[in-house]
């Protein structure tokens, strides 16, 4: 039987165990800006509004991330600035846009003819320390990347084939800067620097002659193989995508809503990549049908481009102290890999 005292002992217990919870939803609701580096139109913001989404199911609506497309708050190139600024509270964009702030980023962001698959630079970022240079480099920047995804291994879209080095030479090339822009350049490419949203246009009007954008289907999706009939994959680029939040923003966010987003976030790296995959498996065939045929490349043409875009990254690591660690732990996470002897 169960005595007063008891009851009484227990029953405090209960409401103090509710006091949490009683807390929790007196909290007032907190509301983040972010923006994406991804149109509307794009999968990948598809991948990024259900991150938003997720995040404010996991929370039980006390975060709400409010998502904006690429350029719908500032400029695709200016996120960080606002991060930093407070004008967003949150952006998720790529490290390598940023080069012209730390050559590093460049390094760090998109190591151009490094990696074969998603998860080898993943593996880097989480286990390798990447993730952790990145957070100190934006540290200087009053930002804080909670995680990191990809979209995968691009494809380049091109009005004429490229096949070898050679083809580079003369083509109008879009591309952001950072390492690939230099690694162009020196095949002869002449690089143009424009935001995503503008590559179509570009492209129609012969501003440029091809592009490096994302993976095939990501470029179907744009309708660029519209205009520039030759794909050509041959494995150069897979940069990184960030989440990161305005460090005041993060800090005051209670521990649990810290678990809460930085969970979210890392299904998210897994999310956005196999939907991509996915899909380029689809558009491939869809392209065949229709006589487009993605272009590679044979092995020593692979193998001079690669050594070409390995001793860039050298000179890169002189560039910044970051740039020097970034070059330096991927080296040595790429020779354990078997990718570099």
């Amino acid at each position: 039987m169960t005595s007063r005292r008891t009851f009484i002992a227990g029953a405090g217990a209960g409401i103090a165990a509710g006091f949490p919870a009683i807390a929790r939803s007196q909290q007032k609701k907190i509301v983040w800006k972010c923006q994406s580096m991804w149109s509307a139109a794009e999968s990948t913001y598809k991948a990024f509004e259900d991150l938003c989404t997720r995040i404010g199911k996991a929370s039980g609506g006390r975060l709400e991330v409010q998502p904006f497309a690429a350029g719908a708050v500032v400029g695709v190139f200016e996120t960080l600035d606002a991060v930093q600024a407070g004008v967003l509270q949150a952006h998720s964009t790529a490290p390598v846009y940023f080069t012209g702030k730390d050559p590093g980023f460049s390094v760090l962001g998109d190591l151009n003819f490094a990696y074969r698959e998603p998860w080898q630079v993943d593996a880097f970022y989480y286990y390798k320390g990447g993730l952790e240079m990145l957070r100190e480099a934006y540290a200087r920047f009053n930002a804080y990347p909670v995680g990191v995804s990809w979209w995968g291994l691009e494809s380049i879209v091109s009005k004429r084939p490229i096949r070898r080095m050679a083809d580079f030479k003369g083509v109008k090339f879009r591309s952001p800067q950072g390492i690939s822009a230099e690694i162009l350049t020196k095949l002869g490419a002449s690089i143009v620097v424009i935001p995503g949203g503008e590559v179509y246009s570009a492209l129609d009007k012969g501003v440029v002659d091809a592009a490096d954008w994302g993976t095939i289907s990501m470029n179907q999706r744009m309708g660029f193989h519209d205009i520039a009939k030759s794909p050509t994959m041959f494995t150069h680029s897979m940069p990184s995508q960030e989440f990161a939040v305005n460090m005041a923003e993060w800090r005051a966010l209670p521990e649990d809503l810290k678990a809460i987003v930085s969970s979210c976030v890392r299904e998210w790296s897994y999310d956005q990549v196999q939907r991509v995959a996915v899909e380029d498996v689809r558009v491939l065939t869809e392209l065949k049908k229709k006589g487009v045929t993605q272009i590679t490349w044979d092995a020593a043409e692979l193998t001079k481009v690669r050594a070409l875009a390995q001793k860039t990254w050298a000179e890169w690591a002189k560039k910044s102290p970051l740039a020097k660690r970034a070059y330096e732990a991927q080296v040595a996470w790429l020779r354990e890999l078997g990718l570099l002897a």
